[in-house]
């Protein structure tokens, strides 16, 4: 499955390089939502919220309300968590507050399960160096998303996992770690950062890996039209 990307800062659609310099703007929240309507999920983050300094609800409820939205930014709380579902998020994605300085935030994770479902959740397994960031990939951990990934699996239906080293830079993606990835666990496994071109799409279908699509669908190295004409090609379904 092809999931585009919608990411929002201070109002405003935008694509970052490795999530610390805006590279550009996109078109309207609306004008996204009709360009992305042949795909079957889209992928909303609140930069903002992920980084501390505010957030988008207004337009995060928006998209959710339009649209299959799979929502993540700054959810560090079961509450915000359970405000996502209820504004309509299909799935509500966690990150920083999975984790503990000595790994997975056990507590944390089974409050959410109670409080959300696990069906609902899915764990970004954002990864620089190798190593898991968090709090808007502004930290780094000494965790491993290898070592950690099995560990997680009860807590989630499924992981993103943003190889943040190439992140909005269109160099390609580290095919080699998603496979590690995908040999460790029978979840749901989205791919990110980096993904350039219909060859690495093609690569992670095969592997059974969905694939996030920011920066080369903003910038028309990836043809939208294209891809969402050829979506039956890519066999995973929308879970």
């Amino acid at each position: 499955m092809i999931i585009p990307c919608i990411d929002l800062m201070e109002g405003k659609v935008v694509q970052l390089i490795q999530g610390r310099e805006k590279a550009l703007e996109g078109d309207s929240p609306e004008e996204m939502l009709r360009k992305f309507a042949g795909f079957a999920q889209i992928q909303v983050i609140d930069l903002d919220a992920a980084m501390g300094r505010g957030a988008n609800d207004a337009l995060v409820e928006f998209l959710t309300a339009r649209a299959v939205c799979r929502v993540g930014g700054g959810v560090r709380t079961v509450e915000r968590a359970r405000r996502l579902v209820d504004q309509g998020a299909h799935k509500v994605i966690v990150g920083t507050a999975a984790f503990s300085d000595q790994g997975p935030n056990r507590g944390f994770l089974e409050m959410l399960n109670r409080a959300v479902g696990r069906e609902r959740i899915l764990l970004a397994l954002d990864s620089r160096a190798g190593r898991i960031v968090i709090k808007g990939w502004r930290e780094s951990t000494n965790l491993l998303a290898e070592q950690l990934i099995s560990e997680l699996e009860p807590y989630c239906s499924g992981f993103l996992c943003t190889y943040v080293d190439k992140e909005g830079m269109m160099q390609g993606t580290d095919l080699d770690w998603f496979r590690r990835l995908r040999a460790l666990t029978d979840r749901e496994l989205t791919a990110a950062g980096g993904i350039t071109t219909l060859e690495e799409i093609r690569e992670l279908d095969r592997l059974g890996i969905h694939a996030a699509l920011g920066m080369a669908l903003y910038t028309g190295r990836l043809d939208l039209a294209t891809l969402a004409k050829n979506q039956g090609q890519y066999t995973q379904s929308p879970i």
